[in-house]
């Protein structure tokens, strides 16, 4: 609860500064350059899926951190619908790489190793959108799982963060009844 014990409608703060946001942000661009170098433009439903799925991703984030300054309950669904929906455009990622003859990056591989440092530290789609014309479609589809995984990660500990505000200052519901018992104890009524 915010600091004026009268207020209860306390901001979430700019859902543009979450890692989790940036992170989507660079997986919808991923996609995005994916799908238009290396997907057929005709005749496969996995394109609009893809592209969906990672707009999902990104939008739900933005729209469950506003949505929590008046339900928390809603912020915690849009945020997993978000994780959900990642994991939807993860597995369009690794049916490609099986479906072309390629392997998922096994965790321990140097290859996987060398992408997570990289996109540990990297979260600026411009950074991304270089590497994308540098690699071919399964180093990129390879990349996009780390991640894929690394924001998922993100977005649960973001759900956990929620949980835990919810359990400690209650929905908006219970902030407005204890700003209301506090105002009338300061105002003497």
């Amino acid at each position: 609860m915010p600091a004026d014990n009268n207020s209860f409608l306390a901001p979430k703060g700019d859902y543009k500064r979450l890692i989790a946001f940036q992170k989507s942000e660079c997986i919808y661009d991923i996609t995005f350059y994916f799908i238009e170098h290396y997907l057929p433009k005709i005749g496969d439903r996995t394109v609009d899926q893809m592209k969906q799925a990672a707009r999902s991703g990104k939008q739900n984030i933005a729209e469950g951190n506003e949505t929590g300054t008046t339900s928390m309950e809603a912020c915690i669904k849009l945020v997993n619908v978000a994780k959900a929906s990642l994991k939807e455009l993860q597995e369009d990622y690794e049916d490609y790489l099986r479906n072309h003859g390629n392997k998922i990056w096994n965790a321990s591989s140097q290859q996987c190793l060398n992408a997570r440092a990289w996109c540990k530290e990297h979260s600026k789609p411009a950074d991304y959108l270089r590497v994308c014309e540098l690699r071919d479609d399964i180093t990129l589809a390879n990349v996009a799982l780390v991640l894929i995984h690394q924001t998922d990660y993100l977005l649960h500990r973001l759900i956990e963060k929620y949980k835990t505000e919810f359990l400690a200052h209650g929905g908006i519901k219970e902030q407005m009844s204890q700003a209301r018992r506090n105002w009338r104890t300061e105002h003497g009524w």
